[in-house]
């Protein structure tokens, strides 16, 4: 028990320890004390009398002397080295990093064999796939938040490899993208120069944080292999129909030369820069992702992921089941305002229609009369992004001057625009109930227009208010025939009538759009299209060359030719200016000589845009697989072999995109029969933020980065990886403190020393039981919390096996020792196996066998249990296991608190329940019911108080009753602290003491 209570305690203090000192970490703190003083952890003293936490310290100082308790916290953990010989980490990690090079120890195994019968035999074990998600290799190389993800899977990967299992641990670079692309702009250093050396960086830093990847499996985005598999992938999507050409209204920054996100665009300027963003329709490629919609809801069923993401999933698709609407023009008969909702039941309270500014019939139904209006609104908007229109809490709107037909009633309702709706979402059109519409209610409010209500509510009592759209279900009303009807009767019943008119029916539609797969920039894969080239008539191709300024050409964007297989990959061409230019076309178009080909005789012009970094990382796990292989993406074989991925370990900001799009390229792949496996990535883990010490957001411009190259230079890389799995449960946001990393350190050396001294005894020093027990339970629950990814805990029972252990000095048993190191060798990859060494052992641990533990060595004989007496706890009590209540008794009866609280009362009942409670009833043997003065001095009250107030302070007891005597001419009122028996002779000599005063006591 005090070893479980330790270890959570430790645990639990590190992550208290990390929020700035706010009244609810005081309570916990305090809460934590009085935890520690119920129950004695580490060498039988309490929390508190370890120096854990002082409460007066928290009261009367600031939030440093808070941290300061932290160090001892981890001092008291972790103590000081038992010798003064330090962990020497600079000379062992570099030692153990060198082996593991050489020996390539981390090498994938092969899961399957081929005899030299020509059969094939297939591994036995089990297999983990563990991925990181795709870092970007930036020029400013890691922070100290990067590793802590990258930790948590490497310690899996290296429990697992011990565990028996197949394990293929990979990593790679996403290294297409426009941060390298600005740097070459800005410098004119070719992007693919600065990737390379950032991808160095990176490696390096990796390497000399001990992560068993397998450097055999390594690539990059960027690596022109990698681009062929790209743009293979595309062709494959191109083929089945799902990378088609549209023309989309974009954000499109002539100064940046690019299109930017709804994000990117505030108040109609650049994000970056301030330069003025204008919408434009663009020719862009999009990928039908829509056309998956459903799947790809349907197949969150059954993952291992977080809540949260599955919800941001699911969302983000948007499925909704509704109604769409048709309503005619009034003077137009061929065009129709097509609208979709999910309240069909209020389609009687439609008062006007709103279109978006971009919809193709705003110029069709706006009259002569609104026209300038109409246009001057229509420009305004044309500058401000999706988000922004959305966001804005001021509604706008202008009247065309035309007039939609209810379906239904064939009334007439005014058209209007505003730009709440948006012509990228949905049909771009809405119908306006504003009784029951909060945003059709703000719209019509401003502009002064009808209200009508057709819902109200089922309840009799409840009244419906005309200050503010009634938006719930209820009973409809002035709806004609469907008067009466509740809101699901109704929304069924009005949209049968309106499929039955052919106005309208039932509709399923996503918030998921279309995903805009170009980009007009130079650093990404370029798309393998290319287009036919036609010159004016009566000119011949061979007579021509459109790389030469001025010769007169079109490019047939309408007819795309995808570029052969065997022709891939098509790579970018060398350019000595990146910048985009003013062309929305991008950079690539002012390369001529690449765009323009000639093919048996006729010109084609490549596609100028190039994919966005999304692509590269939507199937980067399938490459991992087969890395070498020049003849497919990836093998059947090794598919079957290693897929899905078993453990997927990420930020929780790639909760949608990245993880939606990457699952839609799957599920196509699938569906053609590349992969046996319809989901990619079966449980995913997302690590919580670490914050720079100020508690926001590391980052160059707030100047809270801390390089963990600088923390390994002075603590290790091992320290660092320990620190980073103790500040608390992995998927917490906690702030980084470089002054706790040396209560690892410490921590470090402590066992490093005591690894030292088992190695000099041999067999003959054996286990004590109290070892033994220690020992079985950590292994026991290391492994448990390894298995939940709870590494905090894991490192706090460690850290208390190693207290025990370093307590017994010279006599420290090898067996042990050994288990210790096993356990923190996936933490400390390079304090474990050089302790390995130290014990006597040539071999790497990182394939040895895991630890097991007896059950039955971690099952107490004693547990303790809580003393209530009345329904309140009194006190705790340690007894054997099967006990019974005679002796679970005796034992609380040698509690000091259970036998004050029992002292002059007769025990009525025990309520005994083995291994959970033990309530004692109790009732005093004697109650003071009254004691009564019979006053023959009216006005002597003032000596009547002194008397009663007198009388309990001489009583010298603690327990409190209010007595209060009346008299006409005032109230006194005492307090006796009650006793067990009523002191008689006390109340005598007050009584005499009165000068006549009458008295008598009742009592029972």
């Amino acid at each position: 028990m005090k070893f479980l209570l330790a270890t959570i305690m430790i645990a639990q203090l590190a992550s208290a320890f990390r929020a700035p000192a706010t009244t609810s970490t005081r309570r916990f703190i305090q809460s934590q004390n009085k935890r520690a003083a119920a129950f004695g952890v580490l060498n039988g003293e309490s929390l508190t009398q370890q120096k854990y936490l002082h409460p007066g310290s928290l009261r009367q100082q600031p939030f440093l002397t808070t941290r300061r308790h932290m160090s001892d916290t981890l001092e008291e953990a972790a103590p000081t080295a038992a010798s003064s010989t330090g962990y020497p980490f600079a000379s062992v990690e570099s030692k153990w990093q060198a082996y593991w090079k050489e020996n390539n120890t981390f090498k994938t195994p092969e899961r399957r064999t081929t005899n030299e019968d020509g059969t094939v035999s297939k591994s036995k074990n089990k297999k983990k796939y563990v991925l990181d998600m795709f870092p970007y290799p930036s020029g400013a190389g890691l922070h100290v938040g990067h590793p802590e993800g990258y930790t948590a899977s490497d310690v899996m990967s290296r429990y697992w490899r011990m565990t028996s299992h197949d394990v293929l641990h990979p990593i790679g670079w996403d290294s297409f993208g426009l941060p390298a692309e600005q740097f070459a702009i800005q410098t004119g250093t070719h992007p693919e120069v600065e990737t390379k050396k950032n991808i160095a960086n990176f490696k390096r830093q990796l390497q000399m944080l001990g992560f068993s990847y397998d450097w055999e499996k390594e690539v990059a985005t960027t690596d022109v292999d990698y681009v062929k598999w790209t743009q293979w992938i595309f062709l494959q999507l191109y083929k089945k129909g799902l990378a088609s050409q549209s023309e989309v209204s974009v954000n499109w920054c002539p100064a940046l030369g690019t299109v930017l996100s709804n994000e990117e665009v505030i108040n109609g300027l650049s994000e970056r820069g301030d330069h003025p963003v204008t919408r434009l329709p663009l020719r862009q490629w999009v990928l039908k992702i829509t056309e998956y919609a459903d799947r790809l809801e349907q197949g969150l069923e059954g993952l291992d992921w977080p809540s949260g993401t599955m919800t941001a999933q699911e969302q983000w698709i948007g499925k909704s089941e509704g109604t769409e609407i048709e309503f005619k023009v009034d003077g137009l008969d061929d065009e129709k305002v097509t609208v979709f909702t999910t309240r069909a039941d209020t389609l009687f309270g439609v008062t006007y229609v709103t279109l978006a500014p971009e919809h193709p019939l705003v110029s069709s139904v706006t009259t002569s009369g609104q026209k300038e209006e109409v246009d001057a609104y229509v420009a305004a908007t044309s500058s401000r992004s999706d988000l922004d229109r959305t966001s804005s809490k001021e509604k706008t709107g202008v009247f065309t001057g035309g007039y939609a037909i209810h379906p239904l009633t064939n009334e007439k309702v005014p058209i209007w625009i505003g730009d709440y709706v948006l012509g990228s979402y949905g049909t771009g059109a809405v119908m306006a109930v504003p009784a029951h519409d909060e945003r059709d209610f703000e719209f019509a409010s401003k502009f002064g227009l009808e209200v009508k209500w057709v819902v109200e509510p089922t309840k009799m009592d409840e009244e419906l208010s005309t200050e503010e759209a009634f938006t719930q279900a209820g009973v409809n009303v002035n709806s004609g025939e469907f008067d009466g009807m509740k809101t699901q009767k109704a929304k069924k019943a009005i949209t049968e009538k309106l499929a039955e008119i052919s106005a309208g029916g039932p509709k399923i539609t996503y918030k998921l759009r279309d995903w805009v797969f170009s980009r007009q920039r130079y650093w990404g894969e370029p798309i393998p299209i290319y287009f036919p080239v036609d010159f004016p008539e009566g000119v011949e191709d061979s007579a021509v060359d459109p790389k030469v300024d001025g010769c007169e050409h079109t490019i047939r964007f309408d007819k795309p030719i995808p570029v052969d297989e065997a022709d891939l990959p098509l790579t970018l061409p060398e350019m000595e200016d990146f910048s985009p230019g003013d062309d929305p076309a991008g950079c690539l178009a002012r390369a001529k000589d690449w765009r323009y080909f000639q093919k048996d005789g006729k010109w084609f012009a490549r596609e100028t845009n190039t994919m966005p970094q999304w692509a590269g990382s939507c199937w980067y796990y399938f490459r991992f697989l087969d890395p070498k292989n020049g003849e497919s993406a990836f093998s059947p074989e090794l598919d079957e072999d290693w897929m899905p991925v078993d453990l997927y370990v990420g930020g929780a900001e790639h909760a949608v995109l990245h993880l939606l799009y990457a699952r839609f390229w799957h599920q196509v792949l699938y569906d053609l029969g590349y992969t046996k496996h319809p989901e990619p990535f079966q449980k995913l883990v997302h690590q919580g933020m670490i914050l720079g010490s100020d508690g926001e957001k590391m980052s160059k411009s707030r100047g809270n980065v801390v390089n963990p190259d600088d923390v390994v230079e002075v603590h290790g890389a091992d320290a660092l990886r320990l620190y980073e799995m103790f500040m608390g449960p992995l998927e917490a946001v906690k702030p980084w403190q470089t002054s706790q990393v040396s209560g690892v350190v410490r921590f470090q050396n402590k066992l490093f020393n005591l690894v030292q001294e088992a190695a000099k005894n041999d067999s003959s020093v054996e286990m004590d039981e109290e070892t033994t027990k220690i020992l079985h339970k950590t292994m026991k629950k290391v492994t448990e919390d390894i298995e939940s990814m709870s590494f905090n805990t894991a490192i706090s029972a460690m850290m208390v096996l190693t207290n025990h252990l370093t307590s017994l000095k010279d006599r420290v048993p090898r067996e042990a020792a050994e288990k210790l190191t096993l356990m923190v060798s996936p933490f400390a990859p390079h304090l474990g196996e050089e302790c390995w060494s130290i014990l006597g052992h040539d071999d790497t641990l990182a394939y040895h066998p895991w630890v097991e533990h007896d059950e039955a060595l971690c099952v107490d004989n004693t547990f303790k249990m809580g003393v209530q007496v009345n329904g309140k706890t009194r006190g705790e009590i340690e007894i054997p296991k099967d006990a019974d209540q005679e002796g679970a008794m005796a034992e609380a009866m040698k509690v000091q608190s259970v036998s004050n609280q029992l002292d002059g009362k007769d025990v009525k009942k025990i309520i005994y329940v083995p291994g959970r409670i033990l309530n004692i009833v109790a009732n005093f043997a004697f109650i003071l019911k009254s004691l009564l003065l019979k006053v023959t001095l009216t006005n002597s009250l003032p000596g009547l108080v002194y008397l009663l107030i007198n009388a309990a302070e001489n009583t010298g007891d603690r327990r409190i009753c209010k007595y209060q005597a009346s008299l006409k001419n005032g109230i006194g009122s005492c307090f006796l602290y009650r006793r067990s028996k009523p002191d008689l002779n006390l109340v005598n000599n007050a009584a005499e003491n009165t000068g006549g005063y009458d008295y008598f006591y009742t009592s029972h």
